[in-house]
């Protein structure tokens, strides 16, 4: 993988083809209000062009998928990593019931860009439209008619380089963005997948929310997903120990040769303690991008 700074989405000159991603149309009289009753994020009054990542949760608080509600001025669409075994739409059907709300699967319909690391998109002219943030995290989204995406493609490519997967998941490990089914599994809360950010404390009920709020107001996590730095080269796989015991595990890496950027699950007790690889790596708690690193 390429390092941070040298990775062309943060710099803004690449766009990523996310066009195989799920995307899940919820339209309906009553489908901005069904879905804020069941979701994690707070979509009661997302505008057109805005977007907000969300969690779908078990009544007992563990996340069941992870998504991002944009809202067009179609309605509400569902973008979702396909690395995720369920799709959302599947996941959400249940509960559907008599409430005037339709689930559609848009995938093959919807064509999907993401320029993380702009704060702008091409224009998007016909049948196309932004959405903010990405579903990648920073940046914005384009989307646009399935029938558009060969030509669009075309015209991005004589300003911007197409990113490739490897450069798409360095980005991702470089911002610290946890992935569901990578770092965040079925059995977390989202305080112990480190997507808490998903999570609207404030706002009403939401399928999981007592459980949460347990958690929050009443607890800690098991667990933590931490972003982490070393001096030296790490991959996905390696222990993380702390006082010569294991404590975790690393789930994601960024590697170059000038050490490693990467995300780890982490036990509770050892989230202040000093870490270190199994090969004897001193681990250090990254800064977001752009701020130094500090020892743990």
């Amino acid at each position: 993988m390429e390092a941070p700074d040298s990775n062309p989405l943060s710099s803004g000159r690449a766009f990523a083809d996310l066009s195989s991603w799920r995307k899940i149309a919820v339209s309906g009289t009553e489908a901005t209000p069904w879905l804020n009753g069941l979701v994690s994020a707070d979509v009661g009054g997302l505008l057109p062009g805005k977007a907000r990542r969300s969690l779908l949760l078990s009544p007992t608080g563990r996340v069941r998928a992870e998504f991002t509600v944009a809202a067009r001025d179609e309605g509400l669409l569902l973008i979702q990593d396909p690395i995720q075994h369920r799709s959302i739409g599947e996941l959400l059907a249940p509960y559907v019931l008599s409430a005037d709300v339709g689930l559609e699967d848009r995938t093959t319909d919807i064509a999907l860009f993401a320029f993380p690391g702009r704060s702008d998109a091409p224009a998007p002219g016909a049948s196309s439209s932004i959405s903010i943030p990405s579903c990648l995290g920073a940046g914005v989204d384009l989307l646009a008619s399935a029938e558009r995406r060969d030509q669009l493609m075309r015209t991005f490519g004589s300003s911007f380089d197409l990113a490739t997967e490897e450069e798409v998941e360095g980005w991702r490990v470089s911002s610290g963005l946890p992935r569901f089914g990578v770092d965040a599994l079925e059995d977390d809360l989202p305080q112990e997948a480190g997507l808490d950010g998903a999570v609207a404390f404030d706002k009403g009920c939401y399928l999981g929310q007592e459980a949460v709020a347990k958690v929050r107001n009443l607890g800690h996590p098991r667990r933590l997903v931490v972003r982490l730095a070393s001096r030296e080269r790490v991959r996905a796989g390696e222990a993380v120990l702390a006082d010569g015991q294991q404590a975790g595990v690393v789930t994601s890496a960024l590697a170059d040769a000038g050490g490693s950027v990467l995300l780890a699950r982490i036990v509770w007790d050892a989230r202040d303690l000093p870490l270190r690889t199994a090969s004897g790596g001193a681990l250090d708690r990254a800064a977001r991008p752009g701020q130094p690193s500090r020892p743990v």
